[in-house]
């Protein structure tokens, strides 16, 4: 398979970029490094997988990697239509894996048009050169935040999503119609993929686990919405990576061929609970500050992933003690060098 990553800067998409390479796929990564948070993470992430940071310019080039003969980088924003039509052409994927989208629920509060841009716009984009491609198989990333207000637990792909509390959440569900409308429209296979609190080693420092660890390690307070009373499904990263290679190779068995699974860990945490489990993997403490509830978040996330796991025979095995204490000893040494 030769396989188009989007996104491959960031958090999903340097450890999937990392596995598919290990299976000895042929990848291209694309990324725009915004400054959404520090760039330098989303460069030292690249530096791992043998990309230069020196080497990265506007030019839109591809560049390939020290490290891995079969993997190759390049600058390019999802937005630019006439730049990806031009890659699709001269790289002839066989599969694209959609990870490129503008993150974080409270940000969307503040900069709307951010989301539209990267989140439809770019969206469509891809979904259109993967129409005039024949790309075999088209997998994005959705979200659990598509759920929004459903208050029935654990969270099925069989639920209404039609309620969502933040922007960001509207155009993970938009992303979800638009994919089943080109499935049945021009049988282009797609699979969107609900992520639930994803975290782990190499993680987004927008997102509590790096939020809590960067604060507790420096004795400063932690702010704590909803009094603790939030529950998530905390995901470790691996078990994601496992669900997403699972889901590449085998296309869609509905018509049209427009699947969504939720992969999630199906075990939900107190965040009072996820914070101890912190607190004892650092070996200190946290200052607490409780805050009230935010605009746009929900109080659950916990995912039913048995659709997966019949479907693709998923199932996440990480324990949340030893995968906090894989993200801790990464942070350690990257934080604290």
């Amino acid at each position: 398979m030769k396989i188009l990553v989007t996104g491959a800067a960031g958090f999903i998409g340097y450890h999937l970029v990392k596995a598919l390479l290990k299976n000895e796929n042929e990848v291209v990564g694309i990324d725009n490094i915004n400054d959404y948070y520090d760039i330098n993470l989303k460069y030292s992430r690249l530096k791992e997988s043998g990309i230069d940071s020196t080497l990265i310019t506007e030019n839109k080039e591809l560049i390939k990697s020290s490290i891995y003969s079969n993997y190759s980088f390049a600058k390019i924003d999802i937005t630019d239509l006439i730049r990806l039509e031009e890659l699709f052409k001269q790289e002839k994927f066989t599969h694209v894996v959609n990870l490129a989208a503008q993150a974080g629920v409270r940000y969307s509060l503040e900069n709307p048009h951010t989301y539209i841009q990267s989140n439809i716009v770019g969206f469509v984009n891809l979904l259109e050169c993967c129409r005039k491609n024949k790309i075999e198989h088209f997998l994005y990333a959705s979200s659990s935040s598509v759920y929004g207000a459903n208050s029935k637990i654990p969270f099925s792909e069989e639920d209404r999503v039609d309620q969502p509390v933040s922007l960001y959440a509207a155009t993970k569900k938009s992303n979800e119609l638009m994919a089943f409308s080109y499935s049945h429209l021009y049988n282009l296979p797609t699979t969107g993929l609900r992520f639930f609190t994803v975290y782990g080693p190499w993680g987004r420092p927008d997102m509590a686990p790096m939020l809590f660890a960067n604060a507790i390690t420096k004795g400063e307070s932690i702010k704590i919405f909803n009094n603790g009373e939030m529950q998530r499904d905390f995901t470790y990263i691996d078990d994601v990576v496992e669900g997403i290679i699972r889901c590449i190779a085998v296309l869609p068995r509905s018509e049209p061929k427009a699947d969504v699974f939720n992969i999630g860990n199906s075990k939900p945490v107190k965040l009072m609970d996820f914070i101890s489990t912190l607190e004892d993997c650092i070996g200190k403490t946290a200052l607490k500050q409780f805050l009230p509830m935010q605009d746009g978040d929900v109080k659950i996330t916990y995912a039913d992933t048995s659709l997966i796991q019949i479907e693709k025979g998923y199932r996440p095995n990480s324990d949340l003690k030893e995968g906090t204490n894989r993200f801790i000893k990464w942070f350690s040494i990257y934080y604290q060098r």
